[in-house]
């Protein structure tokens, strides 16, 4: 890559981009701080260890070896939801394509507009209802726990006082007479 005004203007470029993504799109929807401060971060920090060596040599094994030290980082950091994780692989997506030389600035443009137009239209709240999830444990079985999930719905919806709309049984225990269950749920207005 030119260092000079190619690299100045694609980072301005990641920045604009990762800057709507997390506070146009990501913060006013789910108002979470840290995680915009820490998708933005490396965002800034994967521009700057990508430009660098976009501009020397390296194999394909330096590029497993990176996302290596992220799934490393993951499995060692507290659990963040899924929404969390697509807008942070977001952040870090614009700086991989804003930083790797070889694609004219009209084509990262283009490419993170539409990549832009996407997130903001895919996880807009009049596509998708909010539903909200929680892991729930029921203190007894009931006795067509499997065989009719409808029963298992309204037995969540009346003991939870929410709409459930689906239940996932992640475990039935005889033993402790105990089923542990995923409940998707919204609140009814």
């Amino acid at each position: 890559m030119h260092f000079g005004f190619e690299l100045f203007a694609r980072f301005i470029i990641d920045l604009i981009f990762v800057l709507a993504l997390l506070f146009a799109i990501y913060y006013p929807r789910y108002k979470r701080k840290e995680t915009v401060i820490s998708a933005s971060l490396f965002n800034i920090f994967t521009f700057a260890v990508l430009s660098i060596l976009s501009s020397v040599d390296f194999g394909i094994t330096t590029g497993f070896g990176l996302f290596a030290i992220l799934a490393l980082f993951t499995l060692r950091s507290e659990q963040i939801n899924k929404s969390d994780i697509a807008y942070f692989f977001g952040s870090i997506s614009i700086a991989v394509i804003t930083s790797v030389d070889g694609t004219s600035l009209l084509m990262v443009l283009l490419i993170l507009s539409i990549v832009l137009v996407a997130s903001y239209a895919i996880d807009h709240p009049k596509v998708l209802k909010t539903v909200s999830q929680m892991r729930v444990e029921l203190d007894h079985i009931p006795d067509d726990v499997v065989s009719n999930p409808d029963a298992l719905l309204r037995e969540f919806s009346n003991r939870l006082g929410v709409k459930v709309i689906a239940v996932r049984i992640l475990n039935i225990n005889y033993i402790t007479e105990v089923v542990s269950a995923e409940v998707n749920y919204r609140v009814e207005a």
